[in-house]
Order: structure tokens, then C-alpha cells, then sequence
């Protein structure tokens, strides 16, 4: 210090940090203004970019006001860079957590982007937010004097005893890394494993998958455990999807006469009901010839997973009634059994027609039922 400290410096230091807040004042009104009329576009990165500066002005404004109050005192030169030395590394975390803001926020806008807004993964703005921060912190330490490099020495050998010791917590990361890279699964996709989970992913993060299933609850899947197991992803390479039901009539029936009458339902769901696929041209392929029925698949087209149900609902309901109109009957299945009795004393019975829940025999037997024969007089 060169000389002590007189009024005259106080009150100058004073408007100097009286300026710096009226100038952060001044800023936030305007980028609070400036962020109206971001809203109004259809870019979001400059929505990004003001909310960042929302915070990282008006801190910069102090922080300036501050060097200007500390020039203006009568400091000796070891507190003079002391004081500047530190003004300018907090500038730099300042900068460089608004940095870290925009970064994350456009990695985020670009997830979304390219996923659709019913997911986004996190793991990659997660990684790219802890690289801008540890960035930033390395170069506000060398600012003040701090030697970074015996730092990074410790840090590359400690790393591998953090690495040792993480070992899942690593295996999930960079399983989490390699499926968003490989776009395997991606966020938005309907997916099925084999162990039965299955929903929609909403959220692939650094260390678990997040699953919303159709009752809308959260299943949580180690990205590990994800890049291991088999599974069938519903919406990749396309998110129409053709589903089949299965039908079946009498063998009365005209099948020409059924498969005109079921391609008409078939055409009228595709055209009135929401999820459906319009341009999708439906199929009956008949198949079997069961012991009651002809049996035949139906092919229909939904926009995407969660939709067969509702398509399949409304499809059986006006196939059923169209049916009925028709005169086309839908038999259940029955089985034929016969009944001998080996005791001449009792009455024989035969040709009785017992209708079943359970698959039809492929033949007719005759079998001995001595104890139902024997209460039957």
C-alpha cells in the first residue's frame, strides 16, 4: 500500500460497486427482455443461450464493478494481484458454468431433435456438462497460480483406483454410450426384452434405462444389463407395424363370401379409427382346417405399438356384428364323445355332443365309462 486509505477511496470503491449492480440490473431487465422475444422463435438455441446469460451478465457486471473498486484503492502489489488473480478465476467459473448451461442445452435440443420429444437421453448432456465444469475449474486454478499439471498426475493415477473400484457404475456408463451410438434403442422406441419388461423408453441416463410401460409406471433397466439381453425394438427401422388376429368360421360357409365381407372391415377400421394405417391394404390368409372351424388370420396396420390395442378392439366388434349380418356363423369348438356300456343291465349311451373350452381330440374314441353308465337307469 502506498498510502493509507482516505474517504475519497472508499466513496470511489463504493461507486464503482454501485455501478457494477446497477449494470447487472440493468442487464437482467434485458436479457429478461431479450428472452420474450426468443420465445417467439422456432430455433430454441437462442432460448438456451439468453436463459445462460440471464445469470452469467449481471455476475459479470459485479465481478467487473469489483476490479474497477479494487483498482482505484491504494493496494500494495501482493494484494493487488491477490485480489485480481481471484476476480478473474471466479469470472471464469462464472463463464464457465453459463458455458456448461449452453453446451448441455444444445446437446439436449439436438436429443430431442433427433428422438422426438418423448424421451431425451441425458448421458450425453450429463457427459458434456461434467467436461465444460472440470475445463473451466483446471483453467480458473491455473489463473490463480495453481500448477495443474502434478494435479492431472494424481488425477490419472487415482483414476484408475476410482476406475477399479466403479467398475459397474463404468460398465453402465459406457453400455449407456454404446447403445445411443450404436442406435440400437434410442429414446421414444417401444422395446421388449426378453425377461418381459417391455414400454417405452423415455430416458437413457449414465447409469439406467427408463422404461414407461403401457399402465404408465417406470421401469428401471441397468444399461448393462440392456446391451446384454435380447429384446425386440417395435419402432425401428419403422414405427408401423402390421398386427394379426385370428378368426374363424363354420365350415358351411362361403369363404369367398367371408373374405370379401371380412376385407370390407378391414378397410373401414383402417379408414375411422385414430392409430390406424389408412393406405394399408389388409390380408385374410386362411390356414387351417380345425375340427369345427376354418380358421384364418387377418392382417390390419397400426401407426405405431400402443395402438393394436384399440385397433384390435374396434375391428372385432364390427367383425363380430358385420358377421352376424351376414348370416356368417363363428362355431365354437365341440368335441363328440361316445359312450359305451360293457354291463348288459345298464343303458347304453351314445352320440353325445358336449361342448368344450379345451382343443378338439383329432378322432372319435370309444372308451368304457362304466361309472357314469352305471348311474343311469
Amino acid at each position: 500500500m502506498s498510502r493509507d486509505l482516505v474517504l475519497h477511496d472508499w466513496l470511489i470503491a463504493g461507486i464503482a460497486l454501485a455501478a457494477g449492480g446497477l449494470a447487472g440490473l440493468l442487464l437482467r431487465a434485458l436479457v429478461r427482455w431479450l428472452s420474450k422475444h426468443a420465445l417467439r422463435t422456432r430455433w430454441s438455441g437462442d432460448d438456451i443461450m439468453v436463459d445462460a446469460l440471464r445469470t452469467l451478465a449481471p455476475a459479470a457486471a459485479v465481478i467487473a464493478g469489483a476490479a474497477v473498486a479494487a483498482s482505484t484503492l491504494p493496494l500494495s502489489a501482493r494484494v493487488s494481484g491477490w485480489v485480481n488473480h481471484s476476480l478473474t478465476a471466479l469470472l471464469i467459473l462464472v463463464a464457465t458454468v453459463g458455458v456448461a448451461r449452453v453446451v448441455a442445452g444444445l446437446v439436449q435440443s439436438v436429443a430431442q431433435a433427433r428422438t422426438g420429444v418423448a424421451g431425451s437421453a441425458t448421458i450425453f448432456v450429463n457427459i458434456t456438462r461434467v467436461l465444460v465444469l472440470a475445463i473451466g475449474l483446471l483453467v480458473a486454478l491455473e489463473s490463480v497460480g495453481v500448477s495443474i499439471a502434478p494435479l492431472l498426475t494424481a488425477l490419472g493415477v487415482g483414476g484408475l483406483a476410482v476406475a477399479l473400484a466403479l467398475q459397474d457404475t463404468l460398465a453402465n456408463l459406457f453400455a449407456g454410450v454404446h447403445i445411443l451410438a450404436s442406435k440400437t434403442v434410442q429414446p421414444g422406441d417401444y422395446i421388449r426384452l426378453t425377461s418381459g419388461e417391455e414400454g417405452y423408453v423415455v430416458d437413457i441416463n449414465w447409469r439406467n434405462t427408463v422404461v414407461r410401460n403401457l399402465s404408465n409406471n417406470l421401469v428401471i433397466i441397468p444399461n448393462g444389463r440392456l446391451a446384454r439381453t435380447n429384446m425386440t425394438n417395435f419402432t425401428q427401422p419403422e414405427q408401423q407395424l402390421s398386427i394379426m388376429v385370428q378368426v374363424g368360421v363354420g365350415y358351411e360357409s362361403d369363404l369367398e363370401h367371408v373374405e370379401r365381407v371380412t376385407l370390407e372391415v378391414v378397410d373401414g377400421v383402417m379408414a375411422d379409427i385414430n392409430g390406424a394405417v389408412p393406405d394399408h391394404e389388409g390380408a385374410v390368409r386362411f390356414h387351417t382346417f380345425a375340427d369345427s372351424r376354418i380358421n384364418f388370420t387377418v392382417i390390419l396396420g397400426v401407426g405405431e405399438f400402443s395402438d393394436q390395442y384399440r385397433i384390435k378392439h374396434e375391428f372385432i366388434k364390427r367383425l363380430h356384428s358385420r358377421f352376424r349380418a351376414e348370416g356368417i356363423s363363428i362355431p365354437a369348438p365341440t368335441r363328440t364323445v361316445a359312450l359305451h356300456q360293457e354291463d348288459s343291465r345298464s343303458v347304453p349311451l351314445a352320440g353325445v355332443a358336449l361342448v368344450s373350452p379345451v382343443s378338439p381330440v383329432p378322432h372319435q374314441r370309444e372308451a368304457p365309462v362304466t361309472a357314469l353308465a352305471d348311474g343311469v337307469r
